[in-house]
């Protein structure tokens, strides 16, 4: 029998690829606050599900029966939302899903955000250390950044309330293939008069977020593990620790950073999952590759 799987955000930019690769493996139960076009997908039974709403939300996945669900339906940044809007329903939300998964006896994957690091905001700002590891202090500063560590605070509460384990992903910036929005970025980099960066010119390729996803379902995980997702370098092709000092002027005493690699450290994923992230912004920036049809 196909085990099922609670996807939310699933039309979403990174959801939808989670869904198009996991319907392969799963019956999908695909939860959004809108439906597509043509629901006619082979797998996937697409719910429209306001996920601040409990009473909804216990009843779709715990008439699911799902082995596990993966939570990715939060509003994904400030810029067209007011702060405390943004808390209140990725909070809300999220509560109410691991909530439903731990009811139901599911295992949850989730998406925290590597900007509780506390490196981005009001102005960019040196990390104790390099690489940054999941150890390594958190330091909220909008409601955005807040919500992803209550999140993740309600994903350890879940983990003790419940016989079900959960993952919370710190994702840094999802880039798409052949759609990357880095490119500019790098373009315009100038050695000798840069500007900070707030995740150290980090990104990930959305194949493998899902790919972590994925790793993340397959693995034997007990209790709650917090888990950093990025690429394997950064993206403006020189050493990682030259763009550094070039945007900040110096680095951290405790600084070990080689080459071009990610100045944040995806060795716990490495090391639990047997995950390691495979494409770089190099290849990736100019590849064509289409976006689920459902979207």
């Amino acid at each position: 029998m196909t085990e099922t799987v609670v996807v939310t955000g699933a039309l979403g930019k990174s959801g939808s690829w989670i869904v198009e690769s996991l319907r392969e493996e799963y019956e999908i139960v695909a939860l959004d606050q809108t439906l597509p076009e043509s629901t006619a997908v082979e797998g996937v039974n697409f719910q429209n599900v306001d996920l601040t709403d409990q009473g909804a939300v216990w009843e779709t996945i715990l008439d699911a029966d799902p082995t596990a669900v993966v939570h990715f339906g939060n509003i994904p940044h400030e810029e067209d939302h007011a702060g405390g809007n943004v808390f209140e329903n990725n909070i809300v939300s999220t509560f109410h899903v691991l909530e439903a998964a731990g009811r139901a006896g599911a295992d949850v994957v989730w998406a925290s955000s590597e900007t509780v690091y506390g490196t981005h905001w009001p102005d960019p700002e040196l990390p104790e250390y390099f690489p940054i590891d999941e150890a390594h202090p958190v330091a909220p500063w909008n409601g955005y950044e807040t919500s992803k560590i209550a999140g993740e605070a309600a994903a350890e509460r879940v983990t003790n309330a419940f016989d079900v384990s959960v993952v919370s992903i710190r994702p840094t910036w999802i880039q798409y293939p052949g759609r990357y929005q880095i490119t500019e970025i790098r373009e315009a980099f100038d050695v000798d008069d840069a500007d900070r960066n707030g995740n150290f010119w980090s990104y990930i390729d959305v194949r493998d977020v899902v790919s972590m996803v994925e790793a993340a379902l397959a693995a034997d995980i007990e209790g709650h593990e917090i888990l950093n997702a990025f690429g394997p370098d950064n993206f403006l092709g020189i050493d990682t620790e030259d763009a550094i000092e070039a945007g900040y002027g110096e680095l951290p005493e405790q600084c070990e950073l080689t080459g071009e690699e990610s100045a944040f450290s995806t060795a716990k994923a490495e090391s639990m999952l047997d995950w390691e992230p495979q494409h770089s912004w190099k290849r990736a920036e100019d590849e064509e590759i289409p976006d689920p049809e459902f979207v």
